[in-house]
């Protein structure tokens, strides 16, 4: 097994395709029979923090040490030809086979991994299962001076697109960024993310705030975020914070208290999301509408039974993808995306008020990836309004204004 093999309907994330000088560690099969990998990301020193005036810096500083090779200067030399003539022509004959057909000789690449900057996916087999959470490395990382700096996360790669929530996206890099470089208006705070997946955004969040709930759905997702968070509890115990992994639909109304289910909610942790929930975070979750009115949904249903003012923090990529619909170059996902926050801006019942607006993305970089110019930080600011007690409430559906309004429960 030493390459990824792709299918028409795997997706996988730039994060993991294009690291420069990372080693993918497959340390388990998880209950699905996917391979699960184990990466490392560093959180760079104030020397190393980079300048992001300059987008797409981080990953030309990886490249940096990158040379041609001798030989593929010798190749430019021969498509040149013998006194400048542009191809060579007349100066090589073809070669053919015994069908007559053109038999190409390629060049050996001796030292592909050199060239190219970037290590090729070989992944090493540990274990098919660990609950104990006891693997060894043999990278001698994690017992010098910066392990503290170290975040370790598990995750798969080439999913389909139902299981992209497995996987690390440059939103989630964005958003740690974000919260790293202003630690001042997360300390101390009750903070809620939607669709955490495998968790990165809430490690670096707790280390600054007080309660993190992270949330998403799939039990064998939400176990890889548990494990997340357990490998980088050398992170978040510093600062005293505290990641509750629990289960959040956002295709349901209720919060899942069942007894039964391992990701339920307590009583105690309802109350004190509705009570002291201040902020509320989400990175890289809108790439299918239905699931992006389901978001939109919940934030307001969210937001409207707070106590308190709420700011929400969105990060994501704007998508280029060629449709046969268009028959052009277009960003459906983002465009939906954007209708449904403007809408819920515009927004007027009495029960609470938003306020959007997009931040600029040039505060500092602390984690190594290329800030491309795709990357948007969204911030919505609710605030709840005083309203009659009632049991329902209606709102537009977030996807069409002329639809019949969906009901949402108090």
């Amino acid at each position: 097994m030493n390459q990824i093999t792709f299918h028409h309907d795997t997706v996988l994330s730039d994060v993991h395709m294009l690291l420069p000088n990372a080693r993918h560690l497959m340390t388990r099969l998880n209950s699905v029979g996917q391979p699960v990998f184990l990466s490392k990301f560093r959180i760079l020193s104030d020397g190393e923090r980079h300048d992001n005036s300059d987008p797409g810096k981080g990953l030309k500083e990886a490249e940096e040490n990158y040379e041609p090779s001798e030989d593929r200067a010798k190749d430019t030399q021969v498509t040149q030809g013998k006194d400048g003539e542009e191809g060579g022509a007349g100066n090589v004959e073809p070669f053919l086979d015994v069908d007559g057909d053109i038999d190409i000789k390629h060049r050996p690449r001796k030292n592909s991994n050199k060239e190219s900057g970037r290590d090729l996916v070989c992944p090493i087999i540990l274990k098919q299962s660990n609950s104990a959470l006891e693997e060894e490395d043999e990278d001698t990382d994690d017992k010098d001076n910066t392990f503290k700096d170290i975040i370790k996360i598990e995750h798969t790669m080439a999913t389909t697109l139902e299981d992209v929530g497995k996987q690390v996206w440059l939103g989630a890099f964005l958003l740690a960024d974000f919260i790293l470089s202003k630690p001042h208006m997360f300390r101390g705070a009750t903070v809620l993310e939607l669709g955490a997946g495998t968790g990165l955004t809430s490690i670096v969040m707790a280390s600054v705030a007080k309660t993190l709930y992270c949330t998403d759905v799939g039990e064998d997702l939400l176990s890889m975020c548990k494990r997340n968070v357990t490998l980088n509890q050398h992170i978040i115990e510093p600062a005293g914070g505290e990641v509750r992994v629990r289960q959040l639909d956002w295709l349901q109304y209720d919060l899942c208290t069942d007894a039964g289910v391992e990701f339920r909610w307590t009583e105690e942790e309802v109350a004190d999301l509705y009570d002291n929930t201040k902020i509320i975070i989400a990175a890289d979750v809108c790439y299918d509408e239905d699931l992006t009115d389901g978001l939109f949904r919940t934030l307001y249903r969210l937001c409207s039974n707070f106590r308190h003012t709420c700011t929400i923090f969105i990060s994501l990529e704007k998508r280029m993808n060629f449709t046969l619909r268009h028959m052009d170059v277009s960003c459906d996902a983002y465009n939906h995306f954007s209708h449904c926050l403007f809408q819920l801006e515009d927004q007027v019942d009495g029960r609470c008020s938003f306020r959007v607006e997009q931040l600029p993305s040039d505060f500092a970089q602390f984690l190594l990836y290329e800030r491309i110019e795709q990357l948007e930080l969204w911030k919505v600011t609710a605030t709840p309004l005083p309203f009659p007690a009632s049991t329902v409430n209606t709102v537009p559906a977030p996807e069409d204004t002329k639809q019949s309004p969906v009901e949402l429960k108090v």
